[in-house]
């Protein structure tokens, strides 16, 4: 049966938004005889604000959108046949979202580039940075819907706030010049200004293939590359291709 002294404790808990206090008995247990009302004070604090970092990161990667979660812990580095490991561990720093950067991974199906985006995303939600993801199919028909709904400015501000806009398989779709002007004012609205990561299976001379107007598909490589990392991420044996024949043979 909980004491007066509890409730009262619960109740301010509740009030002041400070959940992790009702743990005190919890922490009470834990101090050895030679702390102090100061020791207990700092760790039940910091319980709170580990607890709140937890929740802003779990709310973050939620508001991203990630299809799925994956970690840089589940990347098997050694399978990038053109990318040093050290260099791979230095982008997982996410310093490029704070030099506002951006990345370009090139490279045939299945060789690790959603699962390398998504990794990245994921440790800069981590490091409280606001972060979206989106197919760039997914994008386009977004931008498309929302503009016939008049909220395109909205749907743009969004977007532009984010520090790092992950746009994932640029190449399976073939854009209208209107969904290829919206795409592009999303890509130029940042330049220089905030990071952006895309992926495709496409080498930048065959981007014409995606977008009508070759002048602006000139402007929108211009603006992914400067200031960026353009990753080759092919490979002769991928991944995805691998564990199909392994999964066939069993």
């Amino acid at each position: 049966m909980k004491t007066l002294q509890t409730q009262t404790i619960e109740l301010y808990s509740k009030q002041l938004r400070t959940p992790m206090f009702n743990q005190y008995s919890d922490i009470i247990r834990q101090l050895n005889k030679d702390q102090g009302y100061e020791d207990f004070l700092i760790a039940i604090m910091k319980l709170e604000l580990d607890s709140r970092q937890e929740s802003t990161r779990k709310r973050k990667i939620k508001f991203a959108g990630f299809p799925y979660i994956k970690t840089m812990d589940e990347l098997d580095c050694q399978r990038f046949e053109h990318m040093e490991e050290a260099f791979i561990h230095e982008l997982a720093s996410c310093d490029f979202v704070s030099r506002r950067q951006n990345i370009v991974m090139i490279g045939n199906p299945g060789t690790g580039k959603t699962h390398l985006s998504i990794a990245l995303g994921v440790k800069a939600c981590m490091q409280g940075m606001n972060v979206k993801f989106y197919t760039a199919a997914n994008l386009s028909n977004e931008l498309i819907e929302a503009q016939d709904n008049h909220r395109l400015l909205r749907l743009e501000r969004q977007i532009g706030k984010a520090d790092l806009l992950i746009i994932d398989e640029l190449s399976y779709l073939t854009f209208n010049r209107h969904q290829s002007e919206l795409l592009f004012k999303v890509v130029a609205d940042r330049a220089e200004r905030r990071s952006v990561i895309v992926s495709t299976n496409l080498k930048f001379s065959e981007w014409t293939t995606m977008f009508e107007n070759q002048t602006m598909v000139t402007a929108l490589i211009d603006r992914l590359t400067f200031r960026s990392h353009v990753l080759n991420m092919n490979s002769g044996n991928p991944y995805r291709a691998e564990h199909a024949a392994k999964a066939s043979d069993d």
